[in-house]
């Protein structure tokens, strides 16, 4: 069983929970598809945990504006950005230590394709910027060119909308609701957004993931509680935008 996890934004607590659930399914592997910093308050300690226990993670928007630029990013993602840099930066720890994030940082990969799957943080059609929302479902250019790309993968993992659910050719956008949490992969191809573990954006504040059995191919999407006053809490004793904090309570 391979566990999703994806759009982690230094949520610490998040993160903890969901590892833990996972651990207690009996998952095998575990990979991140970008998004591990950002937003909020514990970047560091975030990636720490990532580096050490997934097989890779693909590049996300805000691991590519922190190497790159993020002129593109709003002004309060931007901010939230500076900050992530500085703290991956920071003089209190060792050169080596910060050496080591950044080097982690530089190493991950656009895309990625791994057995029969697709892997990308955005869509397949702009891995790193592109979100994948609901309203896509009826962009047939849009959702004809992801298909394509996608060669003879049959599924595709996404992050980056915040928004989880299932995209399957020729058919309309289902959510995890729809579904009753659970997608097995047919002859269509499907892109599956596995959601947030640090900022879900769908009305749920809980950690969104996927767990996925590629022999029998079958998912599942896992919604989990954790204390989100927390990492409220910690945001605001940084120098964090404070909506960052707000959202999370209402996960929007």
């Amino acid at each position: 069983m391979i566990a999703f996890i994806s759009d982690i934004h230094g949520n610490t607590e998040a993160l903890s929970e969901v590892l833990s659930h996972a651990k207690g399914l009996g998952v095998a592997r575990y990979i991140c598809l970008g998004d591990v910093i950002g937003y909020g308050p514990e970047p560091r300690e975030c990636l720490e945990t990532i580096m050490d226990l997934c097989e890779y993670t693909l590049l996300g928007n805000h691991e590519h504006a922190a190497m790159y630029y993020a002129s593109d990013f709003n002004p309060k993602a931007r901010a939230a950005i500076e900050w992530t840099k500085e703290e991956l930066n920071n003089p209190a720890y060792p050169k080596e230590e910060n050496f080591r994030l950044w080097n982690y940082i530089s190493e991950m990969v656009e895309c990625k394709i791994d057995g029969g799957m697709y892997l990308v943080h955005g869509s397949p059609r702009d891995p790193v910027r592109e979100y994948m929302l609901p309203g896509d479902a009826q962009d047939i250019t849009k959702m004809t060119a992801c298909f394509q790309i996608m060669g003879e993968s049959r599924i595709c993992f996404v992050g980056h909308s915040h928004v989880p659910g299932v995209y399957e050719e020729g058919c309309d956008f289902q959510s995890p609701q729809e579904l009753e949490s659970h997608f097995e992969l047919r002859e269509k191809k499907a892109i599956v957004n596995i959601g947030s573990i640090g900022q879900p954006r769908d009305g749920d504040p809980r950690a969104s993931y996927v767990t996925y059995e590629e022999e029998s191919r079958r998912l599942r999407f896992h919604r989990l509680p954790y204390e989100v006053e927390k990492t409220v809490a910690k945001i605001r004793a940084t120098e964090l935008p404070g909506y960052l904090a707000d959202r999370l309570l209402v996960g929007r």
